[in-house]
């Protein structure tokens, strides 16, 4: 009988263990998701594809 109360020790222990290392992690995924909008900038002028200097870099690896 006292193996049977450590077994399912461990495995509580173990299901707690995994629980708070998954409720941490999206705790701190969650709180640096947020990123604030850009103040008085056109919606517009702010959206869309930007080329950058490695996306140029890219390409021009990528050519044969």
């Amino acid at each position: 009988m006292n193996e049977k109360k450590a077994v399912l020790s461990r495995r509580n222990f173990l299901l707690t263990v995994g629980a708070g290392g998954a409720a941490t992690a999206a705790a701190i995924v969650g709180k640096n998701t947020s990123v604030p909008a850009p103040k008085g900038t056109d919606k517009r002028a702010t959206s869309g594809y930007k080329v950058s200097e490695h996306i140029n870099n890219y390409y021009r690896t990528t050519k044969v």
